[in-house]
C-alpha cells in the first residue's frame, strides 16, 4: 500500500484540483494496475491525499511497483510530494 500527500501549487479552484488528482489517479491506475483513490484532505484546495494497493505473492515485487508509481507521480505531474509511505504486508 502506499500513500502520498502532496501540494497543489497554483490551483485555483476546486475543479482544478479535482482534474489534476484524477489525473494521477487514473495514471496509477493504468500503468501500474493499482486500486488508487483520493484518501483524504478533499476539502483542501492546496492538498491532496492519495492511496494506492496491490496485492502480488512477491513482497519485493510489489514494493517496486509502488516505487515506480511513485516516480512516476514526482516526474509526469504538477505537484510538490509533501509525504510517501509505502507498507507492505507477508501473510506467508
Amino acid at each position: 500500500m502506499i500513500q502520498i500527500i502532496f501540494e497543489l501549487p497554483d490551483i485555483d479552484n476546486i475543479k482544478e484540483k479535482r482534474r489534476v488528482v484524477k489525473s494521477v489517479i487514473e495514471k496509477m491506475r493504468r500503468r501500474y494496475h493499482l486500486s488508487a483513490a483520493e484518501v483524504d484532505l478533499q476539502d483542501s484546495l492546496s492538498f491532496a491525499q492519495i492511496g494506492g494497493a496491490l496485492v502480488s505473492n512477491s513482497k519485493t515485487f510489489g514494493e517496486t511497483v509502488l516505487r515506480k508509481a511513485f516516480n512516476m507521480i514526482e516526474k509526469e505531474t504538477p505537484v510538490r510530494i509533501q509525504d510517501m509511505k509505502i507498507h507492505s504486508e507477508d501473510f506467508g
